[in-house]
């Protein structure tokens, strides 16, 4: 089943809320984008071991089967991702936003629905008529 998300925060407040968060403990100084990608890279791993050994079966939409105890852990690690990402985004001065606006936009030149309908192929396969 597919999740409805609260209108807040939205990412402009998150960025300002992780931006204060940051400064009151004087962590600007660690906050380079290398770390926080290699911190983002963690973190990622961290949400795949929430799926490690269960199979696509129990990873079905709508997770059926998990305990509240193991979505709530998936839910902190999809937090921590979303952070490192946004804080990221901050401090190489990327507009988030702006950017997953243009990707989508760009994506739907690459993959036309009326050609790629229920087929994982790569972009290239439906490029010059293929």
């Amino acid at each position: 089943a597919a999740a409805t998300f609260s209108a807040a925060p939205n990412l402009e407040e998150l960025r300002g809320a992780l931006a204060a968060f940051a400064a009151a403990r004087d962590w600007d100084q660690f906050h380079t984008p290398r770390s926080l990608a290699l911190a983002l890279t963690g973190e990622v791993g961290e949400l795949c071991e929430c799926f490690q050994w269960r199979g696509d079966a129990a990873c079905a939409p709508g997770l059926p089967g998990w305990t509240d105890a193991d979505r709530t852990h998936l839910g902190e690690e999809m937090a921590d991702v979303l952070m490192y990402l946004v804080r990221l985004a901050d401090r190489s001065g990327i507009d988030l936003p702006a950017a997953c606006a243009a990707k989508l936009e760009r994506n739907g030149q690459k993959y036309p629905a009326d050609r790629c309908r229920g087929s994982s192929a790569k972009y290239t396969s439906y490029e010059c008529g293929q």
